[in-house]
């Protein structure tokens, strides 16, 4: 038996029944995410944080996972038609927020709708939000000047510069457009057209090659 539940102090036997109701209380966890759904856009999480179970009888405690999150909905930037998307794998981390009230309605129809369940701050309404790392995941060489989109190695990125006024691409790889894309200005580059491949400064199209100037 807990040692507080001998005692017959009224401030002692509000303040567990108030930590009680706290224990309900979910409001964020960090999770690892377990699989993505990306036509529905969202995810299985498994909490990364365990709950602790007491044993009525002995009053013994042991830790134990939390059950599967399932259907989160993922939060991608996104505003006025336009999305920035990252793909999500087994073993990412993550942090999942749980909405105050029952968010079924809302995410089935859209719009503003009833609730179809009266639960609060439950483990079922959780939003996947990316990009939350533990110590061991950090990045390394992140830039403190300026914005980049990046791989996690570093290896191939795009980098805006708002200092030096400059935007930068690393890709090993080469660079493939699609679509027309004029590179003609200043630099004289010449036109890229569907289908066309740059790389190492050459803008491949077919058979014909047009060396960056």
């Amino acid at each position: 038996m807990d040692p507080r539940q001998r005692l017959g102090d009224l401030s002692t036997s509000i303040d567990m029944a108030v930590r009680g109701n706290q224990a309900e209380m979910w409001t964020a966890l960090p999770g690892i995410i377990q699989s993505f759904n990306a036509s529905a856009m969202t995810c299985e999480v498994q909490p990364a944080l365990q709950g602790v179970l007491s044993d009525p009888k002995t009053g013994q405690a042991s830790n134990t996972n939390l059950p599967l999150l399932v259907d989160c909905p993922v939060c991608f930037p996104g505003w006025g038609g336009v999305s920035l998307t990252f793909p999500i794998a087994k073993g990412d981390e993550c942090l999942v927020v749980f909405a105050s009230r029952c968010i079924d309605a809302w995410w089935q129809s859209g719009g503003v709708q009833p609730q179809m369940a009266y639960r609060m701050h439950d483990l079922s309404d959780g939003f996947v939000v990316a990009g939350v790392r533990s110590k061991p995941r950090v990045l390394s060489g992140i830039s403190a000047t300026a914005a980049q989109l990046r791989s996690d190695d570093g290896e191939t990125m795009i980098e805006l510069d708002p200092a030096a006024q400059k935007l930068r691409l690393v890709a090993p790889g080469g660079i493939e457009f699609v679509g027309p894309v004029d590179l003609g200005g200043t630099g004289g580059l010449g036109v890229a057209r569907i289908g066309d491949t740059v790389s190492g400064g050459v803008i491949t199209s077919g058979s014909s090659e047009v060396k960056a100037v």
